[in-house]
């Protein structure tokens, strides 16, 4: 009798030392996640997508290492609502208070980060991650670190890893000149064709550009720590913007230069390299895909689709032929409206060959009020800046009403843009009657996906983004 529970309990020790060792094997066969995320950089502002003046290596990289998507949109092109949609997978208009700029974090809505801690990762941030606004100490994209270099010295043995790597970069303000004087010249700028050609406006993109390659080199530095370590190998880097450059029609808006992203990703251990997808992704379906990798399901409400298949499909093109389509969307970006705390509430489907958008208030000011707005500036959901100023200083001159109807003007209702014959959405072909069928086709089935997510827009409880509390700062009283 007592060699028999000698046996059992030599077994039952062995037993437990064995799961220990096959959990700890999983626990560290897991990978880890770096999500590096800019402020205010849209697409196409890298040399992997053929800018010609702006240079950015470590992206460029990750995507010849992996994967370059050449159709990745966010939910929302305002900071807030976009990175909320980013750390929950949902569409932020799913996300009460959540789905406006300088907002409270909403109540039951958990993230990704959240998750993937309480499944036993060590979870962490830098400089800029969720927000603007308040989450209320619940560190909803992890803990604040200094840097990843700290993260890392403070994360214990063998225990993986998720940290959002955000910085402020190409977030205004610029440095005047500092593009210039880095060594781009003016004469190489391609100026979209909805700004007038200008030397300001030049010199503008360089500044922009100069923020953009610090924090691809910021990034890069990152990857070099993580290599030095022997981590990257089974980690997932994840290379994106939160919305489109801070310029006039591009921030705050549906088109593309608002809307649309770079987005490159990387896993050496599990994606095959040097491959170009042109599937419509969301970076609403990056949380499901952080999670899938980590063996867990996708949390409660989400609308996003983990990119796990895509990535290591070894596919290039269209790899999933029902990803042809991308929905986008605003509510309140500022309080730039001059009678109410109001926003301009949009909605938007991309194909490959049209953008529609439907805007439910077009008396509504899209880019703010031109006389002043509820806050104090005129034109307040746009950045102020040298190419802001240029277009309003010079809308009196021949030939340039048509940049100031294109960046400052009511929109009306409905938006139609033939993305073959104009790539850069300047021609509302809304009403034209041979597109007719298109934008019925169209504004039935962003409609019908609105519904089936649960937009308040088409709810009838719209209303209420109106209504929420606005934490940036005012200049009087929300009443």
């Amino acid at each position: 009798m007592v060699k028999f529970r000698s046996l059992t309990l030599s077994l039952s020790v062995a037993l437990t030392i064995g799961f220990l060792a096959s959990l700890s094997r999983a626990q560290s066969d897991r990978p880890n996640i770096l999500f590096a995320i800019a402020d205010d950089w849209g697409w196409p502002h890298t040399s992997a997508y053929g800018d010609s003046v702006v240079k950015t290596p470590t992206f460029d990289s990750i995507a010849a290492n992996g994967v370059l998507f050449t159709n990745a949109f966010i939910s929302s092109p305002s900071c807030t609502p976009s990175r909320n949609a980013i750390l929950t997978g949902q569409y932020h208009w799913r996300l009460k208070e959540g789905g406006n700029l300088w907002s409270n974090y909403p109540e039951g809505f958990p993230t990704y980060v959240q998750a993937l801690k309480e499944a036993g990762y060590f979870v962490g941030s830098y400089r800029k991650a969720f927000g603007p606004g308040s989450d209320h100490g619940k560190e909803v994209a992890g803990k604040k670190f200094q840097g990843l270099d700290q993260f890392l010295k403070e994360r214990p043995k063998d225990q993986p890893f998720c940290f959002w790597f955000g910085t402020s970069d190409p977030h205004r303000s610029y440095k005047w000149q500092s593009g210039l004087r880095s060594g781009m010249k003016l004469e190489d700028v391609e100026v979209p064709p909805f700004y007038p050609d200008s030397e300001t406006i030049r010199t503008d993109i360089l500044d922009y550009y100069w923020e953009v390659q610090r924090f691809d080199r910021q990034v890069g530095e990152a990857l070099s720590l993580l290599e030095e370590k022997g981590e990257l190998e089974n980690t997932i880097v994840v290379m994106t913007g939160d919305h489109g450059w801070p310029f006039p029609r591009g921030k705050s808006n549906l088109y593309d230069y608002g809307a649309r992203v770079p987005l490159a990703v990387k896993w050496n251990k599990s994606i095959p390299e040097n491959r170009v997808v042109s599937d419509f992704v969301s970076t609403t379906d990056l949380a499901p895909t952080f999670l899938e990798a980590a063996g867990l399901r996708a949390l409660k409400g989400t609308t996003g689709r983990s990119l796990l298949s895509i990535l290591r499909s070894g596919k290039q093109g269209r790899v999933e032929t029902d990803r042809d389509y991308v929905l986008t969307g605003k509510e309140r970006h500022t309080l730039a409206q001059m009678d109410h705390p109001g926003g301009t509430p949009m909605r938007a489907i991309r194909t490959d060959d049209f953008l529609y958008i439907h805007n439910f208030k077009p008396e509504r000011w899209p880019a703010g009020h031109p006389d002043g707005s509820y806050n104090g500036p005129i034109f307040m959901d746009i950045d102020a800046s040298p190419t802001k100023s240029y277009i309003i200083d010079h809308k009196d001159d021949p030939d340039m009403e048509i940049y100031y109807q294109l960046s400052f003007g009511l929109r009306p209702a409905d938006e139609l843009y033939d993305i073959r014959l104009d790539p850069y959405q300047m021609h509302n072909v809304a009403d034209r009657p041979e597109y007719a069928d298109t934008m019925k086709r169209l504004k039935s089935k962003l409609f019908r996906e609105l519904k089936e997510s649960e937009d308040p827009r088409v709810l009838g409880g719209g209303d209420a983004f109106d209504s929420y509390e606005y934490l940036g700062r005012l200049r009087r009283k929300v009443e």
